[in-house]
């Protein structure tokens, strides 16, 4: 059998490739020693990719949500339900759909093939019928309405609604209840069609696993299909914000506040993964637990262990996020705009910004002992034309020049706030 084996010695990480002749890739991270076995199987299919064009030309559009709803009815066949059947041979099944992918994956420490097997077929072959995607939409609704109650998950999308002009990412990914209504067989399939073909798909692996297992399953499973990779379409999106600030009330303690800079920049690859670490090591060094904002607001009671950064990047997007609990929300982003500002003027600091990178890739590090981290990452890597091992290359080459320059393009940028207030 003819796969890549690629050995990144820094790391000590041996990575084992896999073309399938439907285009296919398949991935084995083989962690000798692990007890622990964990398998994906995804496709390069998520909430924002509601207008496309299929392979016979047609450009469809969508309701919104119908990724999600289609990941639920997956699990869904006509002998039963697969997380039942995951369950009685011992492993722990999932499934997730973000704004880019959907995945579904498993853990287990025995029965690996047997698992992979079932992973392989399920996904392949949805059972979808009138009656039962018309029972799909009452469970999906109460799940919608769960997350409308959520203030963690408004606050957030409240945020993305204020940065984004048009982009779908603003949309929450299971849609709405009106939204969701619209769904039928015929859509679903459709969109399983364009989307679910081998072109568009990974396998990863991450255990102690030969290789050739791995490789001679997908072999005798995945099965041939037309498709390759659809064309996604997204509408045009202006550098400005939609709006500065957005409000809402909802039944919590204490208020809460997420602060956010839309990143305009797209980016694909390493160029990707490179930004998306100098942004997270920018975050760290304004607003870090070993920041002097931090400590400053911390003590003086604007904040608590509630507050958090993050960077999403991705290609058709990008966005940097900061938040928590705040007694004032209004004035903590004041201080915060003004520590940015000062950072931008005066440049990180060389020293803060070694240490923190140090701390980065020690974190990086401690991912590889996790198989669901790496076949999260690896998956995310490979849609974005990048791998995940190439974090390694990133930290041994970023520099501070390169950083201070993404510092000055992004976070000149306006500021967006979103908070929620206690009814």
């Amino acid at each position: 059998m003819d796969y890549k084996t690629i050995t990144y010695d820094r790391l000590g990480e041996t990575l084992y490739e896999y073309d399938h002749p439907t285009g296919l890739k398949a991935f084995l991270v083989k962690k000798t020693g692990y007890n622990k076995k964990t398998a994906l199987f995804a496709t390069d299919y998520g909430s924002i990719d509601n207008v496309f064009k299929k392979s016979d030309g047609q450009v469809m559009q969508v309701p919104d949500g119908i990724a999600h709803f289609l990941e639920h009815k997956l699990f869904e066949q006509e002998d039963g339900n697969m997380l039942d059947k995951f369950s009685k041979m011992g492993s722990s099944p999932n499934a997730f759909t973000s704004f880019n992918q959907t995945a579904y994956h498993f853990t287990c420490t025995d029965l690996f093939e047997d698992n992979f097997r079932m992973l392989l077929d399920y996904v392949q072959n949805p059972w979808l019928t009138d009656e039962n995607v018309e029972k799909e939409k009452g469970i999906i609704a109460q799940e919608i309405r769960m997350y409308e109650d959520s203030p963690d998950w408004r606050l957030f999308f409240n945020l993305l609604d204020c940065l984004y002009v048009n982009h779908p990412v603003k949309l929450d990914i299971a849609g709405t209840v009106e939204s969701i209504s619209k769904i039928n067989k015929e859509l679903l399939y459709d969109c399983y069609n364009t989307f679910y073909t081998p072109g568009n798909m990974v396998v990863v692996v991450a255990g102690d696993v030969e290789p050739e297992l791995v490789f001679k399953t997908v072999d005798n499973m995945i099965k041939s299909k037309e498709g390759g990779k659809p064309e996604k379409r997204y509408p045009e999106e202006p550098e400005r914000v939609n709006m500065e600030y957005k409000e809402q009330k909802l039944r919590v303690s204490m208020p809460l506040f997420n602060m956010g800079i839309k990143d305009p920049v797209r980016l694909s690859g390493y160029d990707l993964l490179k930004r998306r670490t100098a942004l997270g090591i920018i975050l760290a060094s304004i607003m870090g637990r070993s920041s002097e904002l931090f400590n400053r607001l911390y003590y003086d009671g604007l904040i608590n262990d509630s507050f958090r950064f993050d960077a999403s990047v991705d290609q058709s997007y990008g966005f940097v996020n900061w938040g928590g609990q705040s007694s004032d929300p209004n004035r903590v982003a004041q201080e915060i705009r003004r520590e940015i500002d000062s950072t931008v003027e005066r440049g990180i600091d060389p020293d803060v910004f070694e240490r923190i990178k140090r701390s980065h890739e020690g974190v990086f590090v401690r991912t590889l002992n996790s198989p669901d981290i790496i076949a999260r990452e690896m998956m995310d890597s490979y849609f974005n034309k990048t791998s995940y091992f190439d974090l390694s290359r990133v930290y041994e080459e970023l520099d501070i020049g390169y950083t201070n320059s993404v510092l000055r393009d992004l976070f000149t940028k306006t500021t967006a706030l979103s908070v929620i207030n206690p009814i």
